[in-house]
């Protein structure tokens, strides 16, 4: 275990892993999902990402948020809006539950800093010290149990007997279930292809795959702050780069392109010298039900939905689809119809696959 707060002690004391208050960017993205989960939307659930004008009453103005990449890809499931990190879905997907949804949900994961409850917020708006960032990420690797941070192990007189110990404060926040359901979306992050994660660290990186991991970027504007929060089953670790006077990093910082890599590093030091984790630790509960879905419908998927839009995702039973795509429809059961106008968003939506990610 590691804590890292400055370059030289003795240039600065300033702990900037304890003390310093960052926005986290998309790095808060999970806790609004979790929110969403907890909340018994599916993994399956659809968000139109499309462009966006809320009336702010603060300043008269709109706020006219943006994608990362700039674009906006139409229908899509909760699962594929965490991983690629459209801001659009987490923003959208706010308001649906509710802005005071998901900062309640920041205070579970024991977020002690003021979560301000504007929509921005979903993006990364407020601000957090690394440290309980850190600590809340343990309910996404524990599946589901807070682990509060502990600065001192222990300590020991001469003869190395203990003379005092703190005692490991861990906590329930979400049960197993709904917990799977966050951890196996936040795993996909770092092991599909669609994404700077995946690349910092399966492909460039080449982070064992046999070390089960999963974790988010977040990158704040003008890349002032960027941070990777990665776990495996027994160990969270983050990282933030940044000025103690935010400016920009440099051109085109993101926290796929800088964070990550050093959590590689890092990470893969601390592998060579244990055995990898039992992947036992994060075995899917026998409760969860299995469903082949559109992933731009979320209907259950006929024989007759592209087998590339097709794919398996997991519920809690009771939130399941319970009804057939009706825009891929069997013809000869159903007879052949002109009459479905396409998803939510349009078909349009279906041509984009540009890499994305933070």
């Amino acid at each position: 275990r590691a804590m890292v707060g400055g370059r030289n002690y003795e240039e600065s004391k300033f702990n900037r892993a304890t003390q310093a208050l960052r926005q986290p960017g998309s790095t808060f993205k999970p806790f609004v999902y979790s929110a969403a989960i907890r909340a018994n939307r599916p993994a399956s659930h659809i968000i139109v990402d499309s462009a966006i004008s809320i009336f702010q009453p603060t300043t008269g103005q709109p706020w006219e948020p943006r994608n990362f990449e700039g674009d906006y890809r139409g229908p899509m499931t909760l699962r594929q809006g965490l991983r690629t990190s459209r801001n659009l879905i987490a923003i959208q997907l706010g308001r649906e539950i509710g802005v005071n949804t998901f900062v309640g949900e920041a205070l579970r994961y024991k977020l002690s800093t003021r979560i301000p409850p504007v929509p921005s917020t979903a993006i990364g708006g407020g601000e957090v010290y690394p440290i309980e960032l850190v600590s809340a990420y343990t309910g996404f690797a524990t599946l589901g149990v807070h682990a509060a941070p502990l600065g001192i192990l222990r300590v020991e007189d001469a003869e190395g007997n203990i003379v005092w110990q703190p005692q490991v404060r861990t906590e329930r926040i979400m049960d197993r279930e709904h917990a799977w359901i966050m951890n196996s979306m936040l795993q996909e992050v770092v092991n599909v292809g669609t994404g700077t994660a995946w690349g910092a660290v399966r492909l460039r990186g080449r982070f064992p795959r046999s070390i089960l991991a999963g974790g988010k970027t977040g990158t704040t504007n003008d890349g002032t702050d960027v941070w990777f929060m990665g776990f495996t089953p027994e160990l969270v670790t983050g990282i933030w780069m940044g000025f103690d006077r935010p400016q920009r990093i440099m051109d085109a910082a993101t926290g796929g392109g800088l964070a990550a890599p050093a959590w590689v590093e890092y990470m893969t030091e601390v592998y060579a010298r244990r055995a990898a984790p039992d992947s036992a630790l994060w075995r899917r509960p026998a409760s969860l039900i299995t469903r082949q879905v559109d992933k731009f419908t979320g209907f259950l998927a006929t024989q007759f939905c592209p087998i590339h839009e097709r794919y398996q995702e997991w519920y809690i039973p009771g939130t399941e689809p319970t009804e057939y795509c009706p825009y891929h429809p069997d013809p000869f059961r159903f007879g052949i119809s002109s009459s479905a106008g396409g998803p939510p968003g349009g078909w349009n939506a279906q041509i984009h696959h540009s890499p994305e990610g933070r």
